[in-house]
């Protein structure tokens, strides 16, 4: 009776974490979509190749060695021991134990394997957390990096402490049941880890290491069921998106910007005067005011995020002292539309709540601190493009608003009336020659 109990509590709770999951994704891949549309499906092979080298063999992780191989343990952990988590769901939905027990020596490899897999991860996370709260390297106490930023980097480690740790303590106390004899708990599985670190379970009354690996069978399983509803709210939906945020990486050479197809227009009109124009066709657009005038790519960028840092680490603005941090603008695009989603389910889809994502998220000091030099473009571990992002809120400013800086005015005014960035006439231009 007891067994059909466990197993309709854990279907009911296995349901109602699916369900909430399910549906806070679909909040996320609306809001994804409130960006305009961009064709990235060319070059398939390509695309194909910079995710296997970049997403899944860490290429550009390693290029800092400590954190890179830290997480690597975490980031192979993570995919691997969730083989696990497979049989855990199939054994409680149906009331068994070990149900893949079946397989053998393979299994005992398995199990073995997952073992070490969950101390290299216990080992990667304490690095993590002492690179973060004690020895508090510079880009992770930035002005951005507070608050919620800090206690999101922070639960994540807890809840993989917690998780790594139940599973191993979970396996201790099964290893000294099987060892027992104990009914239900048949050989199956080798213990190399948890053997050592819970060996003092061994000899303990069996009724108490029941009690014990059922609680941390519990735990291990329930702590999964509200990671996955955390990741939707926490920088580490990265573990879900990276993967197609490679994918659909930009694939032009850096520097290379596209042509805006307003002005490319306005350019062909004023060369061709008997040119028509649609007379009914809505005023264009230039640049990015919020984020619903940014593309899909930028916003599936900004959820990517995982606000490690390492663009604004090698941003020449910010370490020069100014205002500018790359991972912000990130943090600010994805903050600015979560809000919007919100007041899209609270207020319906045509609020307008008076916001934008340029000047009450992100000033014009930060956008024009940039050199466009690429340095976080080509530092971010996932391919994430935070200088799209400033120079079509650039070109907002400068096109909608004219807001330039004085001195890119004065550049524009010389382009206009000398043909060139300096102040004077075109006449004079080559007298530099003559000496």
């Amino acid at each position: 009776m007891l067994t059909y109990i466990s197993n309709i509590i854990f279907i009911a709770l296995l349901s109602t974490a699916v369900y909430f999951f399910t549906k806070n994704i679909k909040k996320i891949i609306r809001n994804i979509n409130l960006g305009q549309d961009q064709d990235l499906t060319d070059n398939k092979v390509q695309r194909w190749g910079i995710m296997a080298r970049v997403a899944m063999g860490q290429s550009k992780m390693i290029t800092r060695p400590v954190a890179g191989i830290m997480h690597l343990f975490v980031y192979v952990g993570f995919i691997l021991i969730n083989i696990e988590v497979l049989e855990i769901i199939i054994d409680g939905i149906l009331g068994t134990h070990r149900i893949l027990s079946f397989m053998g020596g393979f299994y005992n490899f398995l199990i073995g394997f997952f073992e070490v897999l969950a101390l290299l991860v216990l080992v990667g996370v304490i690095v993590f957390w002492a690179r973060r709260n004690v020895v508090k390297l510079k880009r992770f106490t930035a002005t951005e990096m507070k608050g919620w930023a800090v206690t999101d980097a922070n639960n994540i480690l807890y809840i993989e402490i917690v998780l790594m740790t139940a599973v191993l303590m979970m396996n201790g106390a099964d290893h000294a049941l099987q060892l027992a004899n104990y009914p239900h708990y048949t050989q199956a599985g080798s213990f190399p880890i948890s053997s050592v670190l819970f060996g003092w379970l061994q000899g303990m009354n069996p009724t108490t290491l029941m009690v014990i690996e059922r609680a941390c069978w519990w735990l291990h399983i329930i702590g999964i069921f509200l990671f996955l509803n955390y990741l939707p709210i926490s920088k580490h939906l990265h573990i879900l998106l990276a993967f197609p945020n490679v994918w659909y990486s930009n694939l032009a050479a850096k520097g290379k910007f596209k042509n805006n197809p307003d002005i490319t227009r306005e350019v062909n009109l004023m060369l061709n005067p008997s040119a028509t124009i649609d007379p009914n066709a809505a005023p264009p657009k230039f640049g990015a005011k919020d984020v619903n005038d940014l593309s899909w790519i930028q916003l599936l960028n900004a959820y990517s995020c995982t606000e490690c840092g390492r663009c604004t680490s090698n941003c020449p603005a910010n370490q020069t002292g100014k205002l500018l941090s790359p991972r912000k603008i990130m943090m600010d695009t994805r903050d600015r539309m979560e809000e919007v989603g919100k007041n899209i389910d609270t207020k319906g889809v045509d609020f307008n709540d008076g916001k934008a994502l340029v000047g009450n998220y992100i000033t014009a000091e930060e956008l024009w601190a940039c050199t466009s030099c690429n340095a976080c473009v080509e530092s971010c571990p996932i391919n994430i493009d935070p200088l799209s992002i400033i120079m079509d809120l650039r070109q907002y400013l400068v096109l909608e608003k004219s807001e330039a800086p004085q001195s890119l005015n004065s550049m524009f005014t010389n382009i206009e009336n000398n043909g060139a960035p300096w102040q004077y006439s075109q006449a004079d231009r080559l007298k530099w020659a003559n000496e």
